[in-house]
C-alpha cells in the first residue's frame, strides 16, 4: 500500500480504530524488540554457565589423571573415586590428548590452539595419515597440516566415543589446553612419568582437555523458554490491546460520542439539549465550553430574530413609502406626458403663426424681429417639452425600440451636416471622422440620431467662439460601436463629472462663482440625462472624460446589433422593484 494510500485508509477511519492501530503499530515491535533481548540474554548466560561447568570438568579430569599416580595413599584414593564417580556419568565424555613429540614444542602460536580445539573431534584418535587430513574441511587444512608436524595422539579417554558429535543429538564439547608450568617440569621432564618430555619448557603445550556434555536437556529448555517467550509476547499484545480499547471506548470515545449526539439533536431543532460529563478532566471542561458555545448562539439568535423582525418592519415601511414615491413618481410622468401633449397643440399653432409672419414682407423691420423671437422662443419651448416628455416615457417604460439596418457612417454624417449652420455661426470648427468599409448596424436609427444631435448641441452650445469639435466613429475589437464627441469648451470638473447626468442639471463652472439659477447658457439640464437612458436602452453606456478649462470627450458605446426585444425598464423603476421584493417575499412566506 502507498503512503497516500495508508494515509486515506487512516484518515477514513474511526477515532477508536485509529488509536487501536497506531498504538498496536508501535507496541508490537517494542514488545518483540524486548523480548528478542531477552532470549539473547538467557541464551548468553546458558553458554557462559555451560562454558563454566567445562573448565570446571576438565580441571576434575586433570586432577582425576593425577591422583591416579598416587593410588596408595587412602585419602587421595577416596578423592579420585568421588571424582572418578562424577567423570563416569552417562552425560558426560572427556579425553585428554597429548602431542607425541617428544621435541620441545615451544610456546604455542596465536590462534592455533583454538583452530586445532574448534575441530579436534575431527582428528579421531590420531593425524598420522594424510587421508585423515585430507577428508577435513579445506579452511582447516594448513592449521591441521600444523598439528601434524607437532604430532598429537589420545592417551587416555572416558565414557562415549569421539565421534560422538556425528549422532543427531545436541552435544557441548568444550576444550582446555594444557600449557607447561614451572611446577610441570620438575615431573614431566624425568622418565619417571609415563609421558615425558626431556626438553619441556615452560608455556610449551602438554595436553588438551576435551569434554562433551549431553546439551539436549538445556536445548530442549531454551526451546521451551523460546516458545514460552513468543506466547507471553502474543498474550502481552493482546491484554494491552484489549485494555486499550477500554481505555479508548470508555475514556475518549464515549464523551466525544456524547458530544457528537447532542451536536445532532441541537441541529435536528433540540435546542433543549446540554453535553453532560462529568469525567473530571478536559472533556468536563469541553462539554462546559460546548454548552456555554450553545446558550452563546441561542442568545445570539434570539438577538438576531429581533433585529430582522425590526428590519422588516423597517424594510415594510420603506417599501410603503418607495411605493408611494413610485406611484408619485408614475403620476408625474403620466402629467408631464400629457401636458407635454397637450401643450404641443398651440406651441405647433404659435411656431407657425410665427413662421408665416416673418414671411410676410409688409411687417417693418421691427415687427419681422419680434416674429423672429416668438418662432425662435415657441421652437426652443418646443424642444424643451419633447425632451421632458421622451424622458418621461423612458421612465414609464413606454419607451419602443424599432431596429432596423442602417449605415452609422451616413447618419453621423447628416447629423453633422444638420449641426454645421449652428457650429459656423459660432465659428467652431467641425470635423466627423468615420473609419472606413463599416457594414450596416442593426438598431434604432433615431434614437441612435438623437444621441448623436444631444451630445453635438452641448458640444457646441458649451464650446466658445474659434473652437473645435471632433466626432469620432470606429468599430472595436469586441464589435461594439464606439462614438465619441470632443470639444474644446469649458470642460467639467471632476466633482461635476458625477452629477451632469442627472435630470435638470447642469455644469456650475461656466461662470465664477455661477449656480444654476445664474448660469450663462439655456437649457432644462435634460439632454445627457436622456442620453444616458437611451444608451441604456439600446444596451450601451456612455462615459465621460474632460479637464476643466480644456474641454471634454463623451464617448458612447452601442452594441452593433440590438435584440428584437430589448428590456425597457428604466433605472428607477429597477430601483424601486428591488426594493418592493423583500415586503414580496415576506408576504409569499406568510
Amino acid at each position: 500500500m502507498s503512503y497516500r494510500g495508508f494515509k486515506r485508509a487512516i484518515g477514513e477511519s474511526s477515532l477508536e480504530r485509529k488509536c487501536r492501530l497506531l498504538f498496536g503499530t508501535c507496541l508490537l515491535p517494542l514488545i518483540a524488540g524486548s523480548f528478542w533481548w531477552y532470549g539473547n540474554r538467557m541464551n548468553q548466560i546458558v553458554e557462559e554457565r555451560t562454558r563454566f561447568t567445562g573448565d570446571a570438568l576438565a580441571k576434575a579430569v586433570l586432577v582425576e589423571a593425577h591422583f591416579k599416580k598416587q593410588e596408595e595413599d587412602p585419602v587421595i584414593q577416596r578423592v579420585d573415586e568421588r571424582i572418578t564417580d562424577m567423570l563416569r556419568s552417562p552425560n558426560v565424555a572427556w579425553q585428554i590428548l597429548l602431542p607425541k613429540n617428544e621435541q620441545g614444542l615451544g610456546s604455542p602460536e596465536e590462534q592455533f590452539e583454538y583452530d586445532l580445539l574448534a575441530r579436534w573431534e575431527k582428528i579421531g584418535k590420531s593425524l598420522e595419515t594424510d587421508a585423515d587430513i585430507a577428508a577435513l574441511e579445506p579452511q582447516w587444512y594448513q592449521q591441521l597440516v600444523k598439528a601434524k608436524e607437532y604430532g598429537a595422539v589420545v592417551v587416555e579417554q572416558e565414557g562415549t566415543q569421539p565421534d560422538i558429535v556425528n549422532q543427531e543429538r545436541w552435544i557441548y564439547q568444550y576444550y582446555e589446553p594444557v600449557f607447561a608450568q614451572k611446577g610441570c617440569i620438575d615431573c614431566h621432564s624425568k622418565p619417571i612419568m609415563d609421558v615425558f618430555w626431556p626438553h619441556l619448557e615452560v608455556g610449551d603445550l602438554m595436553a588438551v582437555v576435551r569434554i562433551e556434555t549431553d546439551a539436549a536437556e538445556i536445548k530442549r529448555a531454551q526451546q521451551n523458554n523460546i516458545a514460552w517467550l513468543i506466547v507471553a509476547a502474543i498474550t502481552t499484545v493482546f491484554l494491552s490491546m484489549m485494555a486499550l480499547y477500554a481505555i479508548v471506548r470508555y475514556i475518549i470515545v464515549k464523551p466525544l460520542r456524547h458530544l457528537r449526539d447532542v451536536s445532532d439533536a441541537v441541529r435536528g431543532g433540540d435546542i433543549e439539549q446540554r453535553a453532560v460529563i462529568h469525567t473530571g478532566d478536559e472533556f468536563e471542561d469541553l462539554g462546559a465550553a460546548f454548552n456555554r458555545m450553545l446558550r452563546q448562539l441561542l442568545r445570539q439568535q434570539d438577538e438576531l430574530r429581533e433585529v430582522n423582525t425590526e428590519l422588516d418592519e423597517k424594510i415594510d415601511e420603506m417599501a410603503e413609502a418607495n411605493m408611494r414615491l413610485f406611484e408619485m413618481n408614475q403620476v408625474k410622468s403620466d402629467f408631464l406626458a400629457t401636458v407635454s401633449h397637450e401643450l404641443r397643440t398651440p406651441l405647433n399653432s404659435i411656431i407657425g403663426f410665427s413662421d408665416l409672419l416673418v414671411s410676410l414682407e409688409k411687417l417693418e423691420e421691427k415687427e419681422k424681429r419680434y416674429a423672429g423671437n416668438i418662432q425662435r422662443s415657441g421652437r426652443q419651448l418646443l424642444d424643451m417639452i419633447n425632451d421632458i416628455l421622451d424622458l418621461a416615457k423612458i421612465e414609464s417604460g413606454k419607451m419602443e425600440l424599432r431596429p432596423s439596418e442602417f449605415n452609422i457612417g451616413s447618419v453621423v454624417a447628416n447629423q453633422c451636416d444638420m449641426a454645421r449652420p449652428l457650429s459656423e455661426k459660432k465659428h467652431i470648427e467641425l470635423d466627423c471622422q468615420v473609419e472606413a468599409s463599416l457594414p450596416p448596424m442593426q438598431q434604432d436609427c433615431s434614437k441612435v440620431e438623437q444621441i448623436i444631435n444631444n451630445l453635438l448641441s452641448n458640444a457646441i452650445k458649451f464650446t466658445p467662439d474659434g473652437g473645435r469639435i471632433t466626432v469620432n466613429v470606429k468599430r472595436d475589437r469586441r464589435g461594439e460601436l464606439r462614438l465619441s464627441v470632443a470639444d474644446t469648451g469649458v470642460g467639467i470638473s471632476d466633482s461635476e463629472q458625477t452629477v451632469i447626468f442627472e435630470k435638470f442639471r447642469q455644469g456650475s463652472n461656466v461662470l465664477a462663482g455661477g449656480t444654476a439659477m445664474t448660469r450663462e447658457y439655456s437649457g432644462t439640464g435634460l439632454g445627457l440625462s436622456i442620453v444616458r437612458e437611451l444608451c441604456r436602452l439600446l444596451g450601451g453606456e456612455i462615459t465621460v472624460e474632460s479637464e476643466l478649462g480644456k474641454g471634454s470627450e463623451f464617448t458612447v458605446v452601442l452594441p452593433w446589433r440590438v435584440d428584437e426585444e430589448p428590456p425597457s425598464i428604466s433605472s428607477i423603476s429597477e430601483e424601486l422593484k428591488e426594493l418592493e421584493r423583500p415586503r414580496l417575499e415576506k408576504a409569499v412566506n406568510k
